[in-house]
């Protein structure tokens, strides 16, 4: 199979109401769309990467560039004949985490690619070792007053989904009101993790300690400043509570492993786009269980339908993961750039997709209306 074009596109995805977090206050995402053309025109894959400032490093800019700097590499598959040497190909890419979003779109459209060429689901390229036919994903709730809280909080227990992840901020009574009003509307019967998302101080952390242990949160994600040096104490003191201690925004590659480890972390947030595509990340995966860490999947803010796809193959193939985050766009996104959204069911429940490579088609009309900027990658 012979790959004729690669277009790249910066798009704006627009939220349908305000989502907004400690690290970013919400009304749409900046994605990066990768597209390959090949079999004149017939075939057409998608990879899509959230680069993210205060994840990696990366802008869209910095993506587009990345992209269009490996696509003429001779070690770029032009011509691909076998799964290998997409892998190849991503195994010589920098290991730095300040190209992983540009990796993960490029790795992903080439395996849409791929797939769709062999009339094959992506699941069926990777070991099945620990993979499962269903995952239940939880919810996320984000920085609000207590009465949006509640109001959501209820549209989720409708939805017969009692995994919940709270975003939290540094304001001590905001938060112990948002952790009230998931108490009243789900009494005793939900699981609760919060994500900080590395914005609170010492005196913060320790400051939550008894709200942590009255309302049964089972998993922190992302404290402190992994650079903080009170992390350590803080995760020495959730560990004898039992308590999970997740680092997200601070393993982004291989290495981030250990460190984590080292720094007192007992879980991992592994993001496709964050970790650099399924090859990587699955990698971590593998060095995670070796150590005995724990590990979620989970997703970026504003992922499109493409995104959630890649992660729902990910999520599949993992059968160990103890959370699962993603499939949000057809609850967040005010406009999504594939023909149907990536969704689950009652439960949260989710099986694989209908559909060869990530068993999405894209809507082209829908992702050049909300393209930003277009590029073209010239001398294949």
């Amino acid at each position: 199979m012979h790959i004729e074009k690669v277009n790249i596109y910066q798009i704006a995805l627009p939220f349908a109401s305000h989502f907004p977090h400690a690290l970013n206050k919400g009304g749409y995402a900046q994605n990066v769309v990768c597209e390959i053309i090949a079999e004149g025109g017939r075939i057409r894959g998608y990879g899509e990467g959230a680069p993210r400032t205060y994840v990696t490093g990366e802008t869209p800019n910095s993506a587009v560039q990345d992209i269009t700097r490996f696509v003429k590499l001779d070690k770029f598959p032009r011509d691909m004949e076998h799964i290998s040497q997409i892998w190849d190909f991503i195994d010589s890419l920098p290991k730095d985490n300040g190209h992983h979003a540009a990796i993960c779109a490029l790795e992903c459209a080439l395996l849409d690619t791929f797939g769709k060429k062999e009339s094959r689901y992506l699941t069926m390229y990777f070991s099945g070792a620990f993979a499962t036919e269903t995952v239940h994903y939880g919810t996320t709730i984000p920085l609000l007053d207590t009465k949006a809280t509640e109001l959501l909080c209820r549209r989720i227990k409708d939805y017969k989904i009692n995994r919940v992840r709270l975003k939290v901020g540094n304001n001590f009574y905001q938060n112990q009101a948002n952790f009230e009003s998931i108490k009243n509307v789900f009494c005793d019967g939900y699981d609760l993790k919060i994500d900080a998302n590395g914005s609170w101080s010492k005196s913060d952390a320790f400051d939550h300690i008894p709200l942590i242990e009255k309302y049964h949160v089972k998993v922190i994600e992302q404290p402190l400043n992994p650079k903080d040096p009170a992390l350590s104490d803080f995760a020495r003191q959730m560990n004898r509570s039992k308590v999970f201690v997740m680092a997200d925004e601070s393993v982004c590659c291989f290495e981030n492993i250990q460190q984590s480890l080292d720094q007192g972390f007992t879980m991992v947030n592994i993001r496709l786009s964050k970790c650099g595509g399924f090859r990587r990340s699955l990698q971590m995966i593998e060095l995670a269980r070796k150590k005995n860490l724990r590990f979620q999947i989970g997703c970026h803010l504003g992922e499109s339908g493409i995104l959630s796809a890649a992660g729902r193959v990910l999520a599949l193939l993992c059968k160990d993961a103890i959370y699962y985050d993603g499939s949000y766009d057809a609850y967040l996104l005010k406009q999504n750039i594939t023909t149907h959204p990536v969704s689950f069911g009652l439960g949260g429940k989710a099986r694989a997709l209908q559909g060869f490579g990530l068993g999405v088609e894209v809507d082209l009309q829908s992702l050049r209306s909300l393209c930003d900027a277009f590029y073209a990658v010239n001398s294949l």
